[in-house]
């Protein structure tokens, strides 16, 4: 009869210590990754970080860029006389054996500029061989192995090239050749020589380990610069953007009242108009519908630019009427404003009129942040079918406030004026004045123009001379102005 078999419990005697054959993964793992250090080790050995580009290949400057040549040439120049007369001397090599040797040693310093990692190639290979040429002298004054004094001044100079140039790994790889090599020639020191290499391992890491980091930190500034001229530049493009985002919404609004006042007096034209032809009848209930439509895109497109949740604003867009207005809320502010509105003006289109306002109240906004005080002079005519606006601020009178003194701006005043001008086909300019004031002159054309252009609107005078901020009407602080009307 077949017994049931059952399972065995779990013991609950300690697990048996791993035999040594268990080991035999870890190793693996660990020769694994050995291998993989050292293949990347021999990776970055035979990789150049910038192979051809000299030291110093970005500055302004030639005689900097030319510097590290005459550095280069230095050491040579006296390094290689230096190091022949010591083999022949005092280690008594051969003279054409030492000269070739020396030359070997010295000369790839000219290549370390611009080349650093095959010229430690060169020099250490050259350095290896003249240790083991060294074996076979006789001087009576040698001292030290198994490289002499010039060796190591030449190596460390050339240290310094690989330093400013090469990946952390390969220096790391270059200073672990330097010791493994040094220590295994420290096996074949002939007696009554003194060991250097320990001096030069330490040097060299030294040397390594500093200009790596001189490297690293230029870098990093170098890439902190780069990502502030990107960050600037999207700053402007944000800008433009919303500029124009804030102008199509104003503009819709001018627009949107003279399309609904043609839907209204197309859709009631035949009831105002008896005898109509059918034909009449037809034509105007097309416009009619047109006009809708349009007014419906318009609506969609102003739905889109209004996307970030805010609320539209309902009141009616200013114009030059409300540049009194204006005026007195700056003269509250602090800032003697006045107002110079010539009288035979006339008719304004909507679009012009909101740009002339604009313009006004960004330049007098400016005035007010950064010229307190300043008496300010505000003049609008109409001449040659265009609209002239004028604002000249005077000097200041008031010390800014450390807020305002360190603001920098939002780069929104100069943009807006350029963007409104180009709206409506008219010219800006822009400039200090010569006893340091400064000055804004719009000219808007009253007529719209037949061809729209899509170049932008020209800007005269030196519109950013005033300083970094651009903020208000001139992209910077208003400088203290004269008083005179420079029209």
């Amino acid at each position: 009869m077949a017994t049931e078999q059952r399972p065995e419990p779990p013991s609950s005697r300690p697990h048996a210590p791993e035999r040594p054959g268990g080991r035999g993964p870890r190793l693996r793992r660990l020769g694994a990754r050995t291998s993989e250090v050292f293949q990347g080790l021999g990776a970055a050995l035979t990789t150049p970080s910038a192979p051809g580009t000299p030291l110093l290949a970005d500055a302004s400057s030639r005689w900097v860029r030319l510097l590290p040549y005459a550095v280069a040439l230095a050491f040579v120049s006296a390094l290689l006389p230096s190091t022949v007369v010591l083999l022949i001397g005092d280690y008594g090599v051969n003279g054409a054996l030492a000269g070739a040797v020396g030359t070997a040693q010295t000369l790839p310093l000219l290549l370390a500029v611009a080349r650093p990692l095959q010229a430690w190639w060169i020099v250490f290979t050259a350095d290896v061989l003249g240790a083991l040429v060294l074996l076979g002298a006789d001087g009576t004054r040698a001292e030290y192995w198994p490289w002499p004094p010039p060796i190591l001044v030449g190596y460390c100079a050339l240290m310094v090239a690989l330093g400013l140039r090469e990946s952390r790994r390969a220096l790391f790889g270059v200073w672990l050749a330097t010791g493994v090599a040094g220590y295994v020639l420290e096996a074949f020191r002939p007696a009554g020589y003194t060991s250097v290499h320990t001096l030069l391992l330490v040097l060299s890491g030294v040397l390594l380990l500093l200009t790596s980091a001189v490297r690293a930190r230029g870098d990093v500034q170098r890439r902190l610069a780069e990502q502030e001229t990107i960050s600037e530049a999207e700053r402007a493009r944000r800008t433009l953007l919303e500029e124009r985002a804030r102008i199509a919404r104003e503009l819709h609004d001018v627009v949107a009242h003279h399309m609904s006042v043609i839907t209204v007096q197309a859709e009631s034209a035949p009831y105002r108009v008896p005898g109509l032809p059918d034909a009449a009848r037809e034509e105007f209930t097309s416009i009619a519908a047109s006009a809708r439509e349009s007014l419906t895109e318009m609506r969609r497109l102003l739905s889109v630019l209004r996307s970030d949740g805010g609320e539209g604003e309902r009141a009616p867009q200013p114009g030059l009427d409300r540049l009194q207005q204006l005026v007195e809320a700056t003269v509250r502010a602090g800032v003697p404003a006045e107002l110079r509105l010539a009288a035979d003006v006339g008719e304004v289109p909507q679009a012009v009129g909101l740009s002339a306002y604009r313009i006004v109240q960004e330049a007098l906004a400016n005035v007010v942040r950064h010229a307190p005080g300043a008496s300010t002079r505000v003049s609008v005519r109409a001449d040659d079918g265009r609209l002239t606006v004028l604002v000249v601020n005077g000097p200041a009178t008031e010390a800014r406030s450390p807020v305002e003194h360190g603001a920098a701006g939002t780069g929104h005043g100069l943009v807006g004026m350029r963007e409104r001008v180009r709206l409506t086909g008219g010219t800006l300019d822009t400039g200090p004045l010569p006893d340091g004031g400064f000055r804004v002159a719009a000219r808007l054309p009253l007529a719209p123009d037949p061809v729209p252009s899509a170049a932008p609107a020209p800007v005269t005078g030196r519109a950013g001379a005033a300083g970094p901020d651009t903020e208000g009407p001139a992209g910077g602080p208003v400088p203290a102005t004269t008083s005179e009307d420079p029209e």
